[in-house]
């Protein structure tokens, strides 16, 4: 039976090396996977290196062995040549003006047809160096990536060194596509997975665009009558009624202007601080847990941000496994690509029921958060074998229910912020023309 060697991390991180018998590579990556360890690189060992390993301990054993010398030596050996290069390349990206996502995007689609026409890999990277001319820092980092690649290294491996423009979910597909041979349809996911996230984010933008106007000119507007036209009112009415008290409408609104008026600095400042606050306070655990039950109970939003959340796990957890990576890694990317921390948890319960031996869809039926109509598809997924397909099924569908819910909502904020602004500006009027009566009356008297 043929000796594999591997090189590979553990639950906890560390890594692992050693050899391995198995009938061929499929059942090696899926031997080790089923002892917690998740393979980077997995070769046929050579004659005199070949050491069967018949038992999960003897694995264990000689990888914790190697792991040991391999640090000693490591500690030994100077490394600064290597140092000194990773660090200039996150350089470039802690300096800001690195890719965004529409540039990672058109370089995978790109990628993808270069390797698709059979064009060598380090070939196509030197095509794509090329068309990076008005993107110097991008550049830059394509060239680290093909020089590590025409040094021996996997695409991979040079993708790793960048965690800030290619995330875990972006250099596992890669690392699977390359253990599999099958690197162009990879990459061809990758962009699909990437062009359909990019035109879901373009289309909240876009549908909140009109809101956001609205209560910036609410604001201006609202801003405008106090600083300017509030205080002439005021004059008028000191001179006509002489002392006499004003409504009390009127006179919230004449101590609101002289606020604005007296303290600009203050008032914007407390703006200011009132929204940063909110940011800092979203931040911290109270506040995440606060800002995600929102996010899931208030009306106009817990469409956009359920459906969401789970069109994002359904198309990240189904391109992962449709390219080979293993269920139990493939789950915990998906944990970590997710921002909203009830979904979060969601994800590692369901991990860890897989982890021990239980069907997918059991524990998420457990968990609120996904719908029956999911775990439905998930469990007929399973049990046909095609869980890969059912997933990208139910993100199709979902990505065209976040359309109509961030449709629903744009329409349900429109309203509510017209009526904001008429309740506000009718609310200054009215105050304003209270005194204008007293004094006609006055006249007429």
């Amino acid at each position: 039976m043929p000796v594999y060697q591997f090189s590979a991390t553990d639950q906890n991180g560390a890594p692992q090396q050693g050899t391995f018998e198995a009938a061929n590579e499929e059942q090696a990556y899926s031997q080790l996977a089923q002892y917690g360890l998740t393979v980077s690189q997995l070769v046929p060992a050579e004659p005199d290196d070949a050491a069967p390993v018949q038992a999960q301990a003897q694995v264990k054993e000689k990888a914790a062995k190697q792991t040991k010398s391999a640090k000693a030596e490591k500690a030994t050996k100077p490394a600064k040549p290597k140092k000194k290069k990773k660090k200039g390349g996150l350089l470039a990206i802690e300096l800001g003006g690195g890719p965004n996502s529409e540039d990672i995007s058109i370089f995978t689609r790109q990628m993808s047809t270069l390797v698709h026409a059979g064009l060598p890999l380090l070939r196509s990277l030197e095509v794509m160096i090329k068309q990076q001319e008005k993107k110097p820092k991008f550049k830059a980092i394509l060239e680290d990536i093909s020089e590590k690649v025409s040094s021996g290294g996997n695409l991979s491996d040079g993708l790793a060194s960048y965690p800030k423009i290619f995330d875990n979910l972006y250099v596992n597909m890669v690392k699977a596509g390359e253990a599999g041979g099958v690197l162009e349809l990879v990459l061809d996911r990758l962009a699909q997975f990437q062009e359909k996230n990019i035109r879901t984010i373009k289309k909240v933008k876009s549908a909140m665009i009109y809101p956001s106007v609205i209560m910036f000119v609410a604001v201006g507007i609202v801003t405008l009558l106090m600083m300017v036209v509030v205080p002439q009112f005021q004059t008028i009415f000191e001179q006509m009624l002489r002392g006499a008290p004003l409504p009390g409408p009127t006179q919230i609104v004449i101590n609101i202007s002289e606020l604005f008026s007296t303290h600009p600095i203050l008032v914007l400042g407390g703006m200011g601080g009132t929204v940063g606050g909110l940011i800092l306070f979203k931040k911290t655990k109270p506040g995440a847990k606060v800002f995600d039950w929102l996010g899931l109970n208030v009306p106009a939003v817990k469409d956009v941000v359920g459906k969401s959340n789970i069109s994002r796990i359904t198309r990240t957890f189904g391109t992962l496994l449709s390219s080979g990576v293993p269920i139990l890694q493939a789950l915990q990317i998906t944990r970590d690509t997710l921002s909203n921390g009830l979904f979060v948890n969601a994800m590692g319960n369901v991990h860890d029921s897989v982890r021990d031996g239980e069907a997918m869809a059991v524990q998420m039926e457990r968990e609120s958060v996904f719908p029956t109509m999911v775990t439905s598809m998930v469990e007929i997924g399973e049990e046909t074998g095609e869980l890969p397909d059912m997933l990208n099924r139910i993100a199709d569908n979902y990505d065209e229910d976040v359309d109509n819910a961030v449709a629903g909502m744009t329409s349900l904020i429109e309203p509510v912020m017209i009526v904001f602004l008429a309740v506000a500006v009718g609310f200054i009027v009215i105050a304003l023309f209270l005194p204008i009566v007293a004094i006609i009356e006055t006249i007429g008297k």
